[in-house]
């Protein structure tokens, strides 16, 4: 029995080495998109084109200047931009480098992103002109901190713009920036830039959205990031050549990893400074444009944009990849109607983005709209650079059973699962006890083994010992003619223990010749035919809803106004 084990062991014991085995990074895809498509147009920014092969340097350029300034493996370097094809270029001229990429949400205060600076120990900070301020700003309140002489300011660089007022410019240069032509000037076009040694050195951190009371870092790997690039193309059935729409923010979970896609796809950014509905439309008629990510929100706003601002019909069909909050069956079926081709995402910044997919069926063409649309709006299957995708038991970790009923929270666990929160060990052994991933959101697993979010855990309504769904109740009230934008949170209540509280933002016609008192009347009327009485809210509170800058609404902001609204007394029903 010993020489057929030997015998295996001789086919396992062959060794790699460097003919046969190299670390799994997205860099590669840029050089091949520079040698087989070096003509054809990488980034759009306005007047401004760059090809696939002007790119290829100008990221080369990018690693050489940093790397003469020292900046290399262990260094973090810091990005402060909106869609602009600078932010666009240091998703591969920061690796290039050795170095990490912190892209930083534009919409923080200097306060935040002073921490995040701090936290992440950045030695070069890009900022846009536009918010080079912001960064001076979180800069003073880092060095105010550190006063006894331990802060070492790292090298400021400042991204021109010609859509931007140019004294913004003129006083980052006044105060020692380096602009960032320049700076790429003082690099390497030809640099021979090296892939990392390890497919596990960190290639980007990240952190958490805001919608959380504390920002964590979520560092993610080079193989992470080779595979969900090319796992989230072949998900979308992204295509050769597309053109991509810069509606996401690059800021946002590196956008979503198809900042990387498109070099494997020599695809074409289109970047957009400002995300407005008519922007958007335009863009698709005169850019053509094939597919763009966006959060629910966004896609609210295409279908309820003033006449004036949409170019219909579509061109084309148009492919639009949506994650964040679950959106509402409503607005799927308007999607579709007007001609956008909708896919249904969920992920977390800890997992890159995306990581589950509604997989659509051809059978489901042939039922009843409103069966269709909400089936589309589940959460899904895993992606196929995920491999371990479950809904369990909080506290057994068994899974619950695929009846679409029984809540658990959703975890996952594979290759594109973050590194883990930087300096954060206790968050760390929380998000990964048992083997898993915990994405703090509770859903229940339908038959057919696709997941369904109902709520994160901490938005759960228990109102007289009943759970109640906010989503669930969201999706009914998205469903009244005068609601543009819902959100629904706890409020104390003195009979219950807490009920629904619903913060809605109308339509601008839904006031016409109505008080909002009339309104209020009329949508909780709608409710009651609508929904079991313990979900109807029992408080409507109208006017805008507070957002992230990737359109996430901020709920906790959302229940410390329903909280200071004081409980609902018993009198009311």
């Amino acid at each position: 029995m010993a020489a057929p084990i030997e015998r295996e062991r001789e086919i396992d014991d062959l060794p790699k080495n460097p003919a046969n085995h190299e670390a799994l990074t997205p860099l590669w895809f840029l050089e091949r998109a520079a040698v087989v498509q070096p003509r054809r147009p990488a980034v759009v920014h306005g007047s401004t084109t760059y090809t696939w092969a002007e790119t290829y340097r100008r990221c080369r350029r990018l690693a050489s200047a940093l790397a003469l300034r020292s900046i290399g493996p262990g260094c973090t370097v810091a990005v402060i931009a909106p869609n602009v094809p600078a932010l666009y270029e240091a998703h591969f001229g920061v690796p290039m480098a050795g170095a990490v990429l912190n892209c930083i949400n534009i919409r923080l205060n200097a306060q935040t992103i002073a921490f995040l600076l701090e936290h992440s120990s950045s030695k070069v900070v890009m900022a846009d002109q536009e918010y080079f301020s912001l960064a001076e700003e979180a800069l003073k309140i880092i060095a105010d901190k550190n006063k006894k002489g331990t802060f070492q300011r790292p090298l400021m660089v400042v991204i021109g713009d010609e859509n931007c007022d140019p004294n913004s410019l003129h006083v980052a240069l006044r105060n020692g920036a380096v602009e960032y032509e320049k700076f790429l000037e003082t690099g390497d076009p030809e640099f021979a830039w090296k892939p990392p040694k390890d497919e596990w050195q960190s290639i980007a951190i990240g952190y958490t959205s805001g919608t959380t009371s504390s920002p964590k870092g979520v560092v993610l790997h080079h193989r992470g990031a080779y595979l969900m690039a090319l796992s989230g193309a072949l998900v979308w059935g992204l295509n050769e050549g597309a053109v991509y729409l810069w509606t996401l923010p690059m800021f946002h979970c590196n956008g979503w990893c198809y900042t990387w896609s498109l070099a494997a796809l020599f695809g074409t950014s289109i970047c957009l400074r400002q995300v407005t509905t008519k922007a958007i439309y335009s863009a698709i008629a005169n850019l053509g444009v094939t597919h763009f990510c966006a959060a629910p929100v966004v896609l609210n706003s295409l279908i309820n944009a003033p006449p004036a601002e949409k170019i219909l019909p579509l061109p084309r069909t148009v492919n639009v990849m949506t994650a964040g909050a679950a959106p509402p069956a409503s607005l799927l079926t308007s999607m579709s109607e007007q001609g956008f081709r909708v896919t249904h995402t969920y992920g977390l910044t800890e997992t890159y983005g995306p990581s589950t997919i509604c997989v659509w069926k051809p059978e489901w063409d042939l039922l009843p709209a409103e069966t269709r649309a909400r089936l589309h709006s589940r959460q899904g299957v895993r992606y196929i650079g995920l491999e371990g995708l479950d809904v369990v038991n909080q506290e057994t970790m068994a899974p619950v059973p695929a009846d679409g009923k029984t809540i658990g929270e959703i975890v996952m666990r594979g290759n594109s699962v973050m590194k883990g929160y930087l300096k954060n060990p206790k968050a760390n052994q929380e998000a990964f006890a048992g083997g898993w991933y915990h994405s703090g959101d509770l859903g229940v697993k339908h038959t057919d083994g696709y997941i369904e979010i109902k709520d994160r855990a901490k938005d759960i309504i228990i109102s007289g010992g009943e759970n109640i769904s906010s989503l669930e109740v969201e999706n009914l009230l998205y469903k009244h003619p005068a609601v543009l934008e819902v959100s629904v949170v706890a409020r104390p209540d003195e009979r219950w223990g807490e009920s629904p509280c619903a913060f809605i933002t109308l339509k601008p016609d839904a006031k016409a010749g109505k008080d909002e008192e009339t309104i209020s009347v009329d949508i909780m009327k709608f409710c009651r035919e609508k929904m079991p009485a313990y979900w109807v809210p029992k408080s409507v509170v109208f006017g805008p809803l507070p957002k992230t800058a990737t359109g996430k609404i901020q709920k906790n902001i959302l229940r410390k106004k329903a909280k200071e609204l004081g409980p609902v007394k018993k009198s009311r029903l």
